[in-house]
């Protein structure tokens, strides 16, 4: 639980002697804190679950035993595993060097030996609030980085999606952590052309996220409706190449469609394979390509070229959705994949699309490892 206020600070003090308690209410009461006292581990617990504390001053001496500590240091465990930031200091009266070494790796932030110097406990107090005030000020911050940064990326994720004549398309995005390495994009050059790009920078987090963007700004760059799949594939290798280094490789699937000509053209970098499924009910994986971007400076891909009759669904995906796991941990996989997309083979854009997440989500129990992301197409 967090920490209290910018009010007086408040400490729990556990220990199980009512003479001890009341010293060092009456003690921190001079000294401008605010006290409350438990007698027991269990009431310790409940004092935290119920109430925001700034610091613990806890007894390693119950009822079990006098001596050991062993009580003590099982509370200590438990009280780490409820709030890891609440900073602890334990005080005991048999202390010694073996015992405060114990205390110290269950996360106690300092040690204190009966009877103590009230100087002493003033100072480890301060110390220790101060700090605990300073880390939470810091997590803000960084929290508040970080929801600017999720800001920003959602704004790079297709804020408006473009439509086309004879053409549905829909996109969701859902990053494992506050911001992700997925992205996908539709480039619209006419009424009737555009380039669609779905990507997966390898990692998480800010790391993958700040590539991920470099990524978008070098595709929307080289896009255009004269450059084929390929060559834009091969120059965006190249800037990889020569400004990252070898693990921090791209998946990469971009293609040109033309609606008029019902044509797409495509290479795949290593990505997952999008799933075109015709008004027949045929399943053709888009494959055709090279490797990942960014690990092979003399990269060499091919590229392909399928027909788009009206009726047919475009799906693309980043491995987010298919290692989603449930917790046995089963991943969704392809065959899932195609299975639905297969089962459904009329529905809009927007309609597979939610189908693809959802089923995704209740797979893994909304717990993705790992960014996930799809793209739908729908030709009228």
């Amino acid at each position: 639980m967090e920490a209290a206020s910018s009010e007086s600070p408040r400490v729990l003090i556990a220990d199980d002697q009512h003479s001890v308690r009341e010293a060092l209410r009456l003690l921190l009461k001079t000294a401008g804190y605010q006290a409350e006292g438990v007698s027991s581990p269990q009431a310790a617990l409940t004092a935290l679950e119920n109430d925001s504390f700034d610091a613990l001053l806890l007894d390693l001496n119950y009822s079990r035993d006098t001596t050991s500590g062993a009580e003590g240091l099982d509370l200590l465990s438990r009280i780490q595993a409820l709030d890891r930031n609440l900073p602890v200091v334990v005080m005991t009266a048999w202390g010694n060097m073996e015992l405060a070494v114990q205390a110290m790796q269950r996360g106690a932030v300092d040690f204190i030996l009966k009877p103590w110097e009230n100087a002493r406990v003033l100072a480890c107090l301060q110390t220790q609030i101060g700090r605990r005030a300073t880390a939470r000020d810091q997590r803000q911050r960084l929290e508040e980085e970080f929801r600017e940064a999720r800001r920003v990326q959602e704004r790079l994720m297709m804020e408006e999606i473009p439509q086309f004549a004879g053409l549905e398309v829909a996109a969701v995005w859902q990053p494992a952590r506050m911001v992700g390495g997925d992205y996908c994009d539709v480039l619209k050059f006419t009424e009737t052309t555009a380039g669609i790009c779905i990507a997966d920078v390898a990692g998480k987090g800010i790391p993958a996220a700040l590539l991920m963007s470099n990524v978008q700004a070098a595709v929307r760059t080289l896009a255009s409706p004269t450059c084929e799949p390929r060559e834009l594939c091969a120059q965006l290798n190249q800037i990889l190449c020569q400004n990252t280094s070898a693990e921090k490789f791209v998946t990469l699937f971009y293609g040109l469609i033309d609606t008029k000509a019902k044509k797409l053209v495509y290479c795949n970098a290593g990505h997952v394979a999008p799933r075109l499924l015709r008004p027949d009910g045929s399943l053709l994986r888009l494959e055709a390509g090279g490797p990942v971007l960014g690990e092979f400076i003399r990269w060499q891909a091919t590229q392909g070229e399928v027909d788009l009759p009206s009726g047919a669904r475009l799906l693309c995906v980043t491995d987010g959705i298919l290692e989603a796991a449930d917790s046995q941990g089963d991943e969704f996989g392809d065959a899932r994949l195609d299975d639905l997309l297969a089962s459904k083979p009329g529905l809009s854009a927007e309609a597979l699309r939610d189908r693809v997440m959802r089923a995704a989500a209740e797979h893994c129990g909304g717990q993705f490892d790992d960014d996930a992301t799809v793209l739908a197409l729908g030709l009228r």
